[in-house]
């Protein structure tokens, strides 16, 4: 069965049983009652209470058992030891879903983690579609379906909401009210025993009723499953989502609250980013967009018009869209000389298009429809402050009309609180969004121009390199085998070579007297390196010594880098040292790693070597497995790229060699679960190519 006709009995009920229902207003299942009947519900509802009678003026049954007919969805509110075999009864009774209120399941400790387990199998055997448990239920507006313990029922709108936390679904549903924002669909997931974030997500992208997706999440249980379902309905709608646990502490918040396995922070960001997931900060600005998203057209370009009538906020605007990646276009001939035949002679009429502080509705009017009829313009913001001479309900009236006959976004900023409500709300009634600054109106355009880009992208380019799989196999089930978990160097640099990384010639030496030998075989110079599966890196002991030239300068370097290391870290073996072919002097070094993400699988992480990652953070990342287009991103993402590319006369290293690494990265990490992490620090490269220095890889258990 597929998600969507797996949900639609949960969405669009024909009869609800509610399993729990009491005559007590002080119980949860009387409130469940009383939101089925005041929301206007108009299908069949059956209380169930072993007392029968009469509850809320509907007849009571004492048992699922004598239901006069299968419900479509059981919602029950019981206590937490009730409701598995309140379950079984509603499978019994034939039951398509079920929606779990009741909470004390995998959130408080094993007993519950264990209860809960039995409940989803239960859901699986039976073909059960369960919501929950710990949930504060759904709503569907369109057929006036208040399945929830919430104490306010929504408008009708076109976005649709889900989260994993029902005290936020309260809270949101409070602040909607007030702000008169309507919902079609509102979903609070729970623990997700059964539906998760991608079947709503899936159902929510082919609802008719849903214009916009926005979401709460937490926690992702099967990543790759929710990062395939979201690329696919970020194709056809926007997802505008706060992802919780993006620090530290809030991923051990994140684990405490739902029970859930946390993903590293890296991976969930770089999951929506792949996605086309629209990823917001704080609930202002997510309501903020998908205000703007169901309100107005995406703009099909980068260049913003501004309206003002005053200077000082058309400079705020300004500043805002160059951080935002916006332009201020310079209007076209045609619509200079118009603006300047309308406008008074001291307003400006390049962007931002000053029209002065006397400026009235009529004024507005002229400049409105000259920009809105240019076609170097791609979307407006009206800015209006409340001077003396504004006429702010006809100027309201003003942009209210333009945008009538205009297939470009409009938004306004209405700078003030008190005089300028009535106009404010006009607009905001109208489907025109209008702020109390310029900045959220310029962040709603930029997001809206990101997704207008993403629809629009070129398919994804997939890259197979060649890799000697069965030679990598081998070295890895051989490690396996003998219980090894970080690899050989010698085995490492096997699957380098199985997968074609460009690696130099390398070769394991035990005395002075073998590097010697194998920097004559190999030719000088070459650079030697302490080799020891205890250090995690060879600077913590300073074991690196490099450009080396003539026997006695090798002979040197292998006394100082052993006794060195023997002195600050008497307590690991060393297994000799590694005679490496040196690479380009003048190479900038680049770092490559992915690591098991535990909901997400492989991420691969890019930056420069030294402090700029290490202190800080300017690293970029990606999951398995990369597009071309994913690879060409994550290289040109970090902050140093300008190093890279090259500054103050340096010649540009070659990038293709960098992302002809990356993808053969993505394919090892694709190809073996069994790798839990594998290190590429560093890749010397430079304009003619790039080879790996040094490797190392970890291997484990699936």
């Amino acid at each position: 069965m597929q998600p969507d006709a797996q949900l639609h009995e949960l969405f669009n009920p024909e009869s609800i049983a509610v399993v729990g229902a009491s005559r007590s207003p002080l119980k949860l299942g009387h409130l469940i009652l009383s939101n089925l009947i005041s929301a206007g519900y108009r299908g069949t509802i059956f209380p169930v209470n072993p007392a029968g009678g009469e509850i809320l003026g509907l007849t009571a049954y004492p048992s699922t058992a004598d239901l006069p007919r299968p419900p479509d969805l059981g919602i029950i509110a019981l206590p937490r030891e009730q409701v598995l075999q309140a379950m079984r009864d509603l499978a019994d009774a034939r039951v398509d879903a079920i929606c779990v209120i009741t909470a004390g399941f995998r959130e408080t400790g094993r007993d519950g983690f264990e209860l809960e387990m039995e409940m989803a199998d239960l859901a699986r055997r039976r073909d059960i579609t369960l919501l929950g448990p710990n949930t504060l239920g759904l709503f569907n507006t369109a057929i006036n379906l208040n399945a929830s313990i919430a104490q306010t029922m929504p408008a009708k709108g076109s976005i649709s909401f889900f989260s994993q936390s029902g005290a936020l679904c309260s809270a949101i549903l409070d602040w909607a009210e007030g702000e008169s924002i309507g919902f079609s669909k509102f979903v609070s997931l729970g623990n997700k025993a059964g539906v998760s974030e991608a079947d709503v997500l899936e159902a929510l992208g082919d609802d008719p009723d849903t214009k916009v997706i926005i979401g709460y999440l937490e926690s992702v249980d099967d990543g790759r499953r929710f990062l395939t379902r979201a690329r696919a309905v970020t194709e056809k709608k926007p997802v505008i989502m706060i992802k919780a646990g993006t620090t530290a502490a809030g991923a051990r918040a994140t684990s405490s609250h739902t029970g859930s396995l946390a993903g590293s922070v890296e991976a969930g960001l770089a999951a929506f980013k792949q996605a086309g997931i629209i990823r917001v900060e704080s609930l202002e600005t997510l309501f903020d967009l998908a205000r703007a998203f169901s309100e107005q057209p995406l703009p099909q370009g980068p260049n913003l018009a501004v309206v003002t009538n005053s200077g000082g906020p058309g400079i705020l605007a300004a500043d805002a869209c160059e951080a935002a990646g916006l332009n201020l276009a310079r209007p076209s001939l045609a619509t200079l000389e118009r603006l300047a035949k309308a406008l008074p002679p001291f307003a400006s009429i390049y962007n931002p298009i000053d029209i002065i502080g006397d400026a009235k509705a009529e004024r507005y009017r002229a400049t409105l429809e000259a920009v809105a009829e240019d076609e170097v313009t791609h979307a407006i913001l009206v800015l209006l402050t409340p001077t003396a001479s504004a006429e702010i309900i006809e100027t309201a009236q003003v942009i209210i009309d333009v945008a009538k006959t205009c297939d470009k976004p409009i938004f306004a900023s209405f700078m003030g609180e008190d005089r300028i409500g009535p106009g404010r709300d006009m607009l905001l009634n109208a489907g025109i969004p209008c702020y109390a600054y310029p900045e959220p109106a310029v962040t709603a355009i930029s997001a809206m121009l990101a997704h207008y880009r993403w629809k629009n992208r070129p398919y994804p380019v997939e890259v197979c390199f060649r890799r000697d799989k069965g030679r990598a196999e081998r070295t890895i089930e051989a490690a396996l085998a003998a219980g090894v978990t970080e690899l050989p160097f010698n085995d490492a640099m096997d699957i380098a070579a199985a997968y074609e990384l460009p690696v130099p010639e390398t070769r394991l030496v035990r005395t002075s007297d073998q590097a010697v030998r194998a920097a004559k075989k190999m030719g000088y110079p070459v650079a030697l390196k302490i080799e020891s599966p205890h250090l995690t890196s060879r600077g913590e002991v300073d074991g690196v010594a490099l450009d080396l030239h003539t026997p006695r300068e090798v002979r040197d370097a292998w006394l100082d880098i052993t006794a060195r290391a023997q002195r600050k870290r008497p307590d690991i073996y060393i297994a000799g040292c590694l005679v490496q072919t040196m690479g380009p002097i003048r190479a900038r070094e680049v770092v490559v790693r992915f690591a098991q993400d535990p909901q997400f699988g492989p991420l691969i992480s890019f930056c420069l070597a030294g402090p700029s990652a290490e202190v800080l953070g300017d690293v970029s990342y990606r999951l398995a497995p990369l597009a071309l287009q994913d690879v060409q991103d994550i290289v040109r993402e970090i902050r140093s790229f300008p190093l890279l590319r090259g500054v103050r006369g340096a010649e540009p290293v070659n990038l293709t060699a960098i992302e002809d690494i990356l993808l053969s990265m993505s394919q090892m990490a694709t190809d073996f679960p069994e790798i839990r992490e594998a290190v590429l620090n560093p890749i010397l490269v430079d304009a003619e190519g790039a080879f790996v220095a040094d490797l190392r890889v970890t291997v484990g258990p699936i």
